[in-house]
């Protein structure tokens, strides 16, 4: 499949993205080329191989479920401007 920079402009035009001529030719060169090896995956022989959920059968460590961490909460809230109920207060900035 082949992106020409028709393609790069308007989708940069949908995403509200600036873009000059030379960049939409640069991005359309490299989408070409991903979209290229995309259709080359699709020639791979894939006969006989089975189909996985996670690339590693085995089981991953996991450190224990545990706090470690003090609670400073109210170290760190005594130095805040405004604080309610647990919560930091904040000027509003959206009506």
């Amino acid at each position: 499949m082949s992106v020409d920079t028709e393609h790069v402009q308007r989708i940069a035009e949908l995403s509200r993205l600036a873009m000059d001529d030379d960049q939409a030719r640069e991005f359309a060169g490299g989408l070409s080329d991903i979209f290229d090896f995309v259709e080359q995956l699709g020639g791979a022989d894939i006969e006989g191989v089975e189909p996985m959920a996670h690339p590693m059968d085995a089981a991953q460590r996991m450190r224990p479920d545990a706090v470690t961490e003090p609670d400073r909460r109210d170290d760190y809230q005594a130095i805040a401007p405004a604080v309610e109920g647990g919560l930091y207060l904040v000027p509003r900035v959206i009506e």
